[in-house]
């Protein structure tokens, strides 16, 4: 799977979604980086991450450019969005991308920042997407306000869902996850500390990783909010919810699936 991610003050975003990913049992993971970013990130992610340095813009940021780079789309599933800033140029890379990519997508953050008023070019490709959106960035999104969207968070969810026919999670206190077909999820793990900076880029690469196995992806997107919620929950025991930051989600994500299988099992 493929990650695109980060840019100059975003670095830690990248990281993230990719560690999160290999927890969660993505079994290769590449990050397509700016290419002055490169080692940097190298750096944070140890030995078990691959990354793609990439074309960038002079505020290194991920340029139009990059898209010649990545246009054989030889991965199976595609993450997008957290800490790629918004960069005019790189905001317009990730509207060719969404038009052009016939893989599987989770879709995050500035990826869904620059799709804010550009959403009919999701249905250029008939692929697998999905959004993990928080009440802001569905505001911008949907152009209600973020007391209107908390007001109805499920008719809210659904609706985008099946209007834009894609899989939505709307983050949150009982995150809300809508299939383009018209099912929901409300999700009921999970605590305030998550609202530590780093979670949506946590879930991010759960979610891909999931959809990299072989879940469909109201599953994987069901399941990822799950499992994300209670590695959290686990997190909070261990630092308290005070204290909690994205890396101890990551740590207790092996827990939350091994919990998951027991349940399963029965």
């Amino acid at each position: 799977m493929l990650i695109l991610a980060g840019s100059r003050t975003m670095i830690g975003a990248a990281a993230l979604s990719a560690l999160a990913a290999m927890r969660s049992g993505a079994g290769l993971v590449t990050v397509g980086i700016p290419e002055s970013l490169n080692l940097v990130l190298q750096k944070k992610i140890s030995s078990v991450v691959m990354t793609l340095p990439l074309k960038e813009t002079t505020r290194q940021s991920l340029s139009l450019k990059a898209f010649s780079q990545i246009e054989n789309f030889d991965f199976d599933v595609l993450a997008m969005g957290p800490g790629l800033s918004r960069d005019h140029e790189t905001q317009k890379l990730i509207l060719k991308i969404i038009a052009a990519c016939p893989q599987p997508m989770v879709i995050d953050a500035d990826g869904l920042n620059a799709l804010a008023g550009h959403l009919d070019c999701l249905h250029q490709k008939d692929t697998i997407k999905i959004f993990t959106p928080h009440p802001g960035e569905m505001a911008r999104l949907t152009n209600l306000n973020k007391e209107a969207i908390q007001k109805k968070r499920l008719s809210v969810t659904k609706e985008f869902a099946r209007r834009f026919q894609v899989t939505l999670l709307l983050k949150g206190n009982r995150s809300v996850v809508a299939s383009p077909k018209g099912k929901a999820y409300v999700n009921t793990t999970g605590n305030p500390g998550m609202a530590t900076a780093g979670s949506g880029d946590v879930l991010t690469g759960m979610i891909a990783a999931l959809l990299a196995q072989g879940l469909e992806g109201f599953e994987a997107a069901k399941l990822g909010c799950y499992l994300h919620g209670k590695a959290g929950d686990l997190a909070a025991k261990q630092k308290t919810a005070v204290s909690m930051i994205a890396t101890d989600m990551i740590e207790n994500i092996p827990k939350a699936i091994r919990g998951a299988l027991r349940l399963s099992c029965g």
